[in-house]
């Protein structure tokens, strides 16, 4: 494993994130980085990368060191043909912590992110000091209908009629036009037009069909965490949505934090799928505010033996729109 640096100097506290490299295994990850302290993994969503969180990440920085990747098959980290799944997923960020020298930190995941941050607190418990769920896959069935559409036989195939790199250039040079102009557009349609773009490419739209078909099928999402959220009660968690939500129904919070021990929640008002996007400022005193007033898990490898053979999930507060694993 070997670690290239895309500019000379270290994270700088307070800075935009740098943009950095990791090989692992043979496939390259970009990650972006800065500040020091105490660490965060800040996972983004599915068609989406790091850059997610710039509205968030410099502010943070002050006070934590902040590891955002591309997560494989997103971004700029590697495409190759594999699988996506979430333990696939899991496996790399365990493995880009301990190339990077950090042995825990506060895993942060939005949507698709959210289900990995999940997937790799289970997998790895003595690397979770605290899971930050925003607007998380994984809770519960209910998704939005234009992702269930694309899971459909064909779709890959159908798909780039509507999203090609003539389509996402033409778009790209119409919104340089509107900013020259003084017009910037919203952080949800910058969020959306990111996503896109990064269909617009065989390779990048060949990732996305392999990501959501491991998560998302025609009924909805196709995963749960239900069953395992016993194994998060000493593990200090805080679910954020938006209450607009489209993508993903806030009910699916209300639920998780019903059923989560100890979990926090906090609903953004006149939100969609996108807070840290949406209202940063709210989001990183939020953020500060849980890190800060929550004593970080740490979990032995006895502490797990026990939940895992002395526990059993509990059906409280259980959604029956959710399906199992």
């Amino acid at each position: 494993m070997r670690v290239v640096e895309e500019a000379n100097r270290a994270p700088i506290r307070g800075l935009k994130p740098e943009l950095k490299r990791v090989t692992i295994h043979g496939h390259e990850i970009r990650y972006r980085i800065a500040g020091s302290g105490p660490v965060v993994l800040m996972l983004h969503g599915m068609a989406s990368n790091s850059e997610t969180w710039a509205h968030v990440a410099p502010e943070l920085a002050r006070e934590y060191t902040v590891v955002a990747p591309d997560l494989l098959g997103h971004g700029d980290t590697a495409k190759p043909v594999t699988e996506y799944s979430l333990g696939a997923q899991a496996n790399m960020l365990r493995d880009l912590l301990a190339v990077l020298g950090y042995e825990r930190a506060t895993f942060i995941g939005h949507s698709f992110g959210g289900g990995v941050a999940m997937q790799l607190a289970y997998q790895y418990p003595d690397r979770c000091e605290r899971l930050v769920l925003v607007g998380s896959g994984g809770l519960g069935q209910e998704v939005n209908a234009l992702l269930r559409m694309l899971t459909l036989p064909g779709a890959e195939y159908v798909f780039p009629l509507f999203c090609s790199r003539g389509l996402r250039d033409t778009g790209n040079r119409i919104a340089d036009w509107v900013t020259r102009r003084g017009l910037r557009p919203s952080p949800v349609a910058t969020e959306i037009w990111r996503g896109y773009s990064s269909l617009a490419d065989a390779e990048g739209r060949s990732a996305f069909f392999r990501t959501l078909r491991g998560v998302i099928d025609p009924e909805g999402q196709a995963v749960s965490a239900w069953d395992r959220f016993y194994l998060t009660s000493e593990v200090p968690t805080l679910i954020v949505w938006g209450n607009e939500d489209t993508i993903i129904p806030v009910a699916h919070a209300h639920a998780a934090h019903r059923a989560i021990p100890n979990s926090r929640l906090h609903l953004f008002h006149e939100t969609g799928h996108y807070p840290h996007c949406e209202m940063p400022e709210t989001f990183v005193d939020v953020l500060t505010e849980f890190i800060g007033t929550s004593k970080p898990a740490c979990h032995t490898e006895s502490d797990w033996h026990e939940l895992l053979t002395n526990h059993q999930p509990s059906t409280d507060g259980y959604d029956p729109g959710v399906r199992a694993e």
